[in-house]
C-alpha cells in the first residue's frame, strides 16, 4: 500500500475504527487509567516490579484510548494507539514527548511481559511513576 502512512496503514487494517464517539467511555477509561496507576504504587511497594510496569504502562494505554473514545475512534493495536495520538502532536495540541514515553512505556511493558529478561528495577518503575500521573492529566485536560 504505497503512499500511506502508519496512521492509514492502521484504519485500511481495522487496527483503527471510526465508532460513535464517547466522553462517558472517555471518562471511564481516565478513571480505569487511574486505577491502574494506584495498583502499579502498590505493586512496586511489595517488590512486584513486574506488575508495576504492567500497571504502569495500562494506565498510560487507558489514559490515552480515553482520548480515541472521545473521538469515536477503537483501537485493536496498542502501536495503532500512539500512531492515533501523534495527529495531536502534528496539530500542536499535544507534545511530542507524550508519544515518544508512550512508545518507550509500551516496549518496556511488551519486554517485562514477553521477554524473560529479569524484572524491571523498582528505580526504573519509580522513575515513570510522576509521569505516569502527568500522562493521564495532559489526556484528562484533552477530553475536557
Amino acid at each position: 500500500m504505497k503512499g500511506l502512512t502508519s496512521l492509514d496503514t492502521c484504519f485500511a487494517d481495522g487496527k483503527l475504527q471510526i465508532v460513535e464517539p464517547s466522553k462517558e467511555k472517555a471518562i471511564g477509561s481516565l478513571n480505569l487509567a487511574r486505577e491502574y496507576l494506584v495498583e502499579a504504587r502498590k505493586s512496586l511497594r511489595i517488590k512486584n516490579n513486574r506488575l508495576a510496569m504492567n500497571g504502569v504502562y495500562f494506565a498510560w494505554f487507558h489514559a490515552a484510548r480515553a482520548v480515541l473514545f472521545r473521538d469515536g475512534i477503537r483501537e485493536k493495536s496498542h502501536y495503532c494507539l500512539e500512531q492515533y495520538l501523534n495527529t495531536y502532536v502534528t496539530n500542536g495540541t499535544l507534545d511530542k514527548k507524550w508519544i515518544l514515553l508512550f512508545g518507550r512505556m509500551r516496549k518496556k511493558r511488551e519486554d517485562s511481559q514477553y521477554s524473560l529478561n529479569p524484572a524491571p528495577l523498582g528505580e526504573e518503575i519509580e522513575s515513570v511513576l510522576v509521569l505516569t500521573r502527568e500522562f493521564i492529566e495532559e489526556m484528562s485536560g484533552m477530553i475536557e
